[in-house]
């Protein structure tokens, strides 16, 4: 099975996908193409840089002339022009009136201003909403599957970015810059992550950085509030570098493209790929690395093995009312899978095995779950190896909505596909469908999709 290794041991941004896929041998011609498609009044450059000891592909997005650069980067330039100014006589607000008049207005629901990483957080005289970056991505001249691929990153930047100002997906608006620089980072990454053609993506644990970071609204703690938002779910962690590594864009893109997360898998390595970010941190290569190569098959079988924690508990004076809600909450704080079997216990009394399975960094969470939420005294604990086929997840669109759909593949070949039930059901209850024909359609958009 060919696989993609992303080692984010600098974090994550669009750029650094971008310069990663580049020198892991994905035409850069191809990216340029894509970004002309658009038409969108953005541009690629690519150059060769120096990062630690490490020379990497760094790529640029000059949108409208202007160089793209990260809000940390940005800031310092304009305080230091702000000082500058001062010298001269001349007024913070007055130098920078017109450039950011709304930068410290609150957002409201109509006008959500999303504070792209890359880009500079100036305000234009308008934004563009999902629905329009929708139309322009579902326009462009790349293929379908990319298509939902960067349609659905792009959901989950206006998801994250909804949920933290409080209001509708479809209120939120990427400010005119902003929009330009993230479409480019997302629709990029799209065609490049099928470019590669592997079976599955897998992510390494995601350095986030440290410190504070401005925006537009604000000082804020890294890693900032919609970047938190997105990763949740991911297993991250702070090397103490006191920047901000992780960005809204990258990991968003982490979250859409990446199946699963694990160290290094075992494997024969065919290329590797460094893309760079722009700040150049002493003593640490500020790069992602993209490693792609074929998972040694284990034990025979066309499958990736990874190891899994079981949880069991044995229950026979649980009110039944109450196991449901114990599953809801399991799987909502991160289990793998809960389930309950009837047994029968001493004493002939009848009961229940709650099992749950769970990757090892979440079972001691898991476990306090169990002992305050359940009436066992008891939890029984042991690691066990799991055969997993590679899974990936793409998005149909049926005359209801769109519905996600899991891909298990063997080979390189899908063996198996089902659609999201979580999907389908909102669906079904929101637009009063039997649940029967959302599903049913959902996987004929599939298969006709494949043709």
């Amino acid at each position: 099975m060919r696989v993609a290794y992303l080692d984010c041991f600098s974090g994550m941004s669009g750029d650094m996908f971008l310069g990663a896929l580049v020198d892991a041998d994905v035409p850069f011609q191809l990216l340029e193409e894509t970004v002309a498609g658009l038409n969108i009044g953005a541009r690629l450059e690519i150059s060769r840089v120096n990062r630690s000891g490490i020379t990497a592909t760094k790529v640029d997005v000059y949108s409208h002339g202007e160089k793209d650069l990260p809000r940390e980067v940005y800031w310092e330039q304009r305080e230091h022009e702000n000082h500058g100014h001062a010298h001269d006589g001349q007024s913070h607000e007055h130098s920078h009136e017109h450039e950011d008049s709304r930068a410290g207005a609150p957002p409201t629901p109509h006008s959500q201003t999303h504070q792209h990483e890359q880009g500079h957080p100036h305000e234009h005289s308008h934004g563009r909403g999902l629905t329009e970056i929708k139309q322009i991505i579902s326009g462009a001249a790349i293929n379908e599957t990319a298509k939902q691929t960067a349609i659905a990153i792009f959901e989950a930047l206006g998801m994250a970015e909804a949920k933290i100002h409080n209001s509708d997906i479809e209120t939120v608006h990427f400010h005119e810059l902003g929009a330009v620089d993230a479409m480019v980072d997302i629709v990029c990454a799209a065609v490049g992550a099928e470019t590669l053609r592997v079976d599955e993506i897998i992510c390494s644990p995601i350095n986030v950085g440290g410190g504070t970071v401005k925006c537009t609204h604000g000082t804020f703690p890294v890693p900032a509030p919609a970047t938190v938002e997105l990763l949740k779910g991911m297993p991250v962690y702070s090397s103490g570098i006191q920047a901000e590594l992780v960005t809204p864009t990258g990991a968003a893109i982490v979250k859409t493209l990446a199946g699963r997360f694990s160290a290094f898998p075992p494997m024969t390595i065919e290329k590797t790929g460094y893309g760079a970010g722009t700040r150049d941190f002493p003593g640490h290569a500020n790069v992602v690395r993209l490693t792609l190569g074929e998972v040694q098959i284990l034990d025979g079988a066309s499958s990736s093995q990874e190891m899994i924690t079981v949880l069991e508990a044995n229950l026979d004076d649980l009110n039944p009312q109450i196991f449901g809600y114990v599953i809801d909450r399991l799987l909502q704080e991160g289990a793998l899978d809960a389930f309950c079997v009837p047994v029968q216990m001493k004493k002939d009394r009848p009961g229940m095995l709650l099992t749950v399975l769970c990757k090892s960094e979440d079972a001691l969470r898991l476990t306090d779950l169990l002992f305050a939420e359940t009436t066992t005294l008891g939890v029984r604990r042991r690691d066990e190896k799991r055969q997993a086929l590679a899974r990936r997840w793409v998005n149909v669109e049926t005359r209801w909505g769109q519905v996600r759909m899991k891909l298990a593949s063997m080979n390189g070949t899908v063996t198996n596909y089902a659609p999201e039930y979580e999907d389908c059901r909102r669906i079904a209850s929101e637009r009063h469908v039997p649940l029967k024909d959302v599903m049913q359609e959902a996987v004929r958009e599939y298969l006709q999709s494949r043709h």
